[in-house]
């Protein structure tokens, strides 16, 4: 199990009319249904059954239970029979950590030659799951709902995303992102409201000045650098110039000596994910852009330029996609290819690309950088491995947050780059240049993603559904004209629904 200190609850619903060898059964019946999906080695948190609840302060007690439990990340509720939804009104008002409604039955087919009505009385859960139901959203609680039996591999695969989307969500309830300096001046689309991110996705994030990193840095001792050079040299290629006894393997060491101090600093703050502004260097030699690739591929969340919401983002991407096949990484749209239906946008950064998105061995090279006015900063390039994967991003607009997700197709490119210092990834948005760049723009999309290639478009919904929050989606049967008619009807959705409250 992936989540490995983490747990979802099970909580079975049926009611006392059908008389306590009912209930008996009904245990029997989830407790085997529990075992089942934890033995099928599919899911990557622990599920544990709670118990049938079989009356109103049964039910609250397991729902204050889970809010206060922090090892809980989720319920999971099914009703075996016909459950009185009223039952459930005083533990769905106050419960507010992700919900799964999982629509099945003990048994998988109907026992022709057998059934009777004492077998329909028990097995009622296409009743009382659409009782359980009308209650869910005549109360507008979001929820995840996946119908099918429980042994099915599909129902537990749907089932495996929501735990994975449930765990980057609580992880993001206590995330500390670090800012050193503020945004990039005079830039809008990387900030946003904080204070409103905190209340709605949990982001808190903390301000410290440049200064306070190079004090960690003048505490790097050359026995710490020489450990972590050591390590580079097992893990890429270095470039002739980097190598020991050149004329650039000092400005490896120094950034080796920001990577050290940057570690421990966000290692104290107990922060998840961080961002730099290279207009806020002073007291460093270069651009921490190796010690941004690299703490990036551990599970750091990064941003550049300030950029705090997909700094956020990326932690979250990558806590949902752990032990999955695929990497991500923070990237940024630079330039197109204009060529017909194979159109493409060149993404890149600065340095600042995670490893994590390419199966080549990635050569450390330093290059000058024209901008940040400090000395040629190392970093790791490399081209990102060809296959399907989604960039997302979070905005500001103003009245709510906007997830905006669009599938990509992630290329080769038509030429090699032996000028490109920096690592890059060639991509295809869906449906194809034209109308995916024009679909992000028309959404307000920024310049930065996160991207990763091992979710799929069901992980962001189901996030967006948990944090309430808008989603935008371009994929291959995006048009032009349905994605403005959608933000037109999501925008008088969110300005009735604010007007409401």
């Amino acid at each position: 199990m992936e989540y490995k200190n983490q747990e979802v609850w099970f909580v079975t619903g049926a009611q006392l009319l059908y008389g306590g060898d009912a209930v008996i059964t009904v245990n029997a019946h989830s407790e085997k249904i529990v075992q089942g999906l934890n033995d099928a080695g599919t899911l990557p948190v622990k599920v544990v059954y709670k118990g049938t609840a079989n009356s109103s302060s049964e039910v609250e007690k397991v729902f204050k239970d889970a809010n206060s439990v922090p090892e809980c990340i989720g319920v999971i509720t099914w009703m075996h029979t016909f459950s009185p939804a009223k039952m459930w009104i005083k533990g769905l008002q106050n419960y507010n950590k992700p919900l799964l409604h999982l629509h099945t039955q003990f048994n998988k087919e109907i026992p022709w030659s057998e059934i009777d009505m004492d077998f329909m009385n028990l097995n009622q859960s296409a009743h009382g799951d659409r009782e359980f139901g009308h209650m869910v959203s005549r109360m507008r609680k979001n929820r995840k709902v996946v119908v099918g039996h429980w042994s099915d591999a599909k129902v537990q695969g749907r089932i495996n995303v929501w735990m994975r989307v449930a765990a980057a969500w609580a992880d993001a309830q206590d995330m500390t992102i670090v800012r050193f300096g503020d945004n990039m001046n005079n830039v809008a689309v990387t900030d946003g409201d904080r204070l409103e991110a905190e209340l709605r996705l949990g982001y808190h994030v903390d301000y410290y000045g440049i200064g306070e990193l190079v004090a960690y840095q003048d505490k790097v001792t050359e026995s710490d650098i020489n450990d972590l050079v050591s390590e580079y040299e097992k893990l890429y290629s270095f470039a002739d110039n980097c190598k020991k006894g050149e004329k650039d393997h000092g400005q490896v060491r120094e950034a080796a000596r920001i990577e050290i101090a940057l570690r421990r600093f966000l290692k104290d703050k107990n922060a998840k994910a961080f961002t730099t502004n290279f207009d806020a260097l002073h007291g460093l030699d270069q651009l921490p852009g190796l010690a941004c690739q690299r703490l990036m591929e551990e599970g750091y969340g990064f941003g550049a330029e300030g950029d705090w919401k997909t700094a956020a983002l990326l932690r979250t991407v990558w806590v949902m996609s752990k032990g999955l096949e695929g990497g991500s990484s923070f990237l940024e749209d630079y330039t197109y290819h204009f060529n017909g239906e194979k159109s493409a946008i060149l993404q890149s950064h600065m340095l600042e690309i995670s490893p994590a998105i390419t199966s080549q061995k990635p050569r450390l090279e330093v290059h000058p950088l024209g901008i940040g006015g400090k000395n040629d900063p190392a970093r790791l390039v490399f081209t990102a491995n060809k296959g399907s994967g989604i960039a997302a991003t979070i905005v500001d607009m103003g009245n709510r947050f906007r997830m905006i997700v669009n599938n990509v197709d992630v290329i080769e490119p038509e030429a090699e780059l032996p000028k490109l210092p920096v690592a890059s990834s060639l991509w295809i948005p869906q449906p194809n240049l034209e109308i995916g760049a024009a679909s992000w723009i028309y959404a307000g999309g920024t310049h930065h993603s996160a991207f990763s290639y091992a979710l799929t478009n069901e992980f962001f919904e189901d996030y967006a559904d948990i944090a309430g929050i808008e989603l935008v989606t371009i994929d291959n049967d995006t048009t032009i004209n349905t994605l403005k008619f959608e933000l037109k009807v999501n925008e008088v959705y969110y300005l009735l629904n604010k007007s409401l409250q």
